[in-house]
């Protein structure tokens, strides 16, 4: 019996490394690390092998909260906000042994995609209902899709996203392999074949999600959070099933809970300025360490402007603009009004 469960798990890697060699393929931005073309999105192999293992395995929970975003778009915020609203009633904003305090906010909320990967027939997390993927939404498995769990989608200026991305990468490889330039990385990303891209279509995917089935997904732009937390934050413990009574508002734990979670003080945390999180990627043979601080660079709003020339910014800035424009979408303007 053992035999032949190990014959059926040798036929489906073997067929699953034919189906990646004959996958479109581009330059993926470290080194060793190509990017594949799946159903109109570029991944890379180890996200092909942690994708496949979703579709076939994983199995959503009601009451699940899905985090999702193209990498580099607010992720460590948003784990850090929702984390803390879904366990507020067990881990105290004041607490000093509260986890957020002694964990990076990627320690405390699975990366699906990643734990997928490296348990591939039993690939969800145990003890969790707070999840987070980079996945597009067309690539989500079916089942997720039709469930009732609910999904959380963070955007931001594309801009912006690029340029964090890129720095981000140059953290991550190792010091003897050379870098992808800004320019090379920027010829990617604006034609959609960057990890995770095209950026447009990934954002597109949502948003057309959270018009459709509004009271499952939920769309939110960094920038409106940046500017008004705190209305967000309620609208977003709302949205997941974790609401703020009134006597919390009262108390100010939103307003606590905002203050914890804000990039100021998170990345002024021990754990956030010499502490490391360890990647195994076993399809790739890869165990990545990426040091906590690569998380918190600068999240401002613009800081593109500082490192992009006028001549990149108007190209994204046009491409953005003929994306969204037939969908209604902007980055630029606040989705939601706080009055």
């Amino acid at each position: 019996m053992a035999t032949q469960k190990q014959s059926s798990s040798d036929e489906a890697k073997t067929n699953l490394e034919t189906l990646i060699l004959e996958l479109p393929r581009e330059r993926g931005w470290i080194v060793d690390q190509d990017i594949h073309l799946l159903n109109g999105f570029w991944y890379p192999t180890w996200v092909i092998h942690g994708l496949l293992a979703l579709q076939q395995h994983f199995k959503p929970h009601p009451n699940d909260v899905l985090l999702a975003s193209f990498p580099k778009s607010g992720t460590t915020w948003l784990k850090a906000l929702l984390f803390s609203i879904v366990n507020r009633a067990t881990f105290n904003h004041d607490d000093m042994m509260h986890p957020l305090l002694k964990s990076n906010p990627h320690e405390l909320v699975p990366w699906l995609e990643v734990y997928a990967s490296s348990n591939p027939t039993n690939p969800r997390p145990p003890e969790s209902l707070l999840f987070h993927t980079h996945l597009a939404y067309s690539s989500l498995p079916e089942h997720i899709r039709s469930s009732s769990c609910r999904i959380v989608y963070v955007f931001r200026d594309p801009k912006d996203v690029f340029v964090s991305f890129w720095h981000f990468f140059n953290k991550l490889r190792p010091k003897e392999s050379s870098s992808i330039s800004l320019q090379e990385a920027f010829n990617q990303f604006s034609r959609g074949a960057s990890p995770y891209g095209p950026y447009w279509d990934h954002v597109t995917g949502y948003y057309k999600a959270s018009i459709q089935f509004p009271n499952k997904v939920f769309f939110v732009r960094y920038e409106d959070l940046k500017t008004e937390a705190v209305f967000h934050v309620k609208r977003l413990a709302e949205f997941v099933g974790w609401p703020f009574s009134e006597e919390e508002e009262n108390e100010g734990v939103v307003q606590k809970i905002t203050d914890l979670c804000s990039f100021d003080k998170l990345s002024n945390l021990e754990v956030n300025k010499n502490g490391s999180l360890i990647r195994n990627l076993p399809s790739t043979r890869w165990t990545v360490s990426v040091i906590n601080k690569a998380f918190f660079r600068k999240g401002e709003i613009g800081d593109s402007n500082n490192h992009l020339s006028e001549d990149m910014r108007e190209i994204l800035n046009q491409i953005t603009e003929d994306k969204f424009k037939e969908i209604g979408l902007t980055t630029f303007v606040p989705l939601v009004k706080t009055e």
